[in-house]
């Protein structure tokens, strides 16, 4: 049985999926509206944390 990695998204792959600055995702995330975590100095967020706020968002805005 092969279980799936979950992808880890960069700081930019985060600002081109949502279309804002750098220092927007670094708002989100220091204010844990986007969860990440560290690798040695680098900062990651799950592509599920990022799917989770997106629809998170999506659904306080209907």
């Amino acid at each position: 049985m092969t279980t799936a990695t979950p992808e880890a998204l960069t700081v930019p792959e985060v600002m081109a999926a949502l279309r804002v600055g750098k220092s927007t995702v670094y708002d989100l995330i220091r204010s844990r509206e986007l969860p990440s975590f560290t690798v040695g100095r680098l900062r990651r967020v799950s592509a599920d944390s990022l799917a989770a706020y997106m629809q998170t968002r999506t659904l306080e805005n209907s």
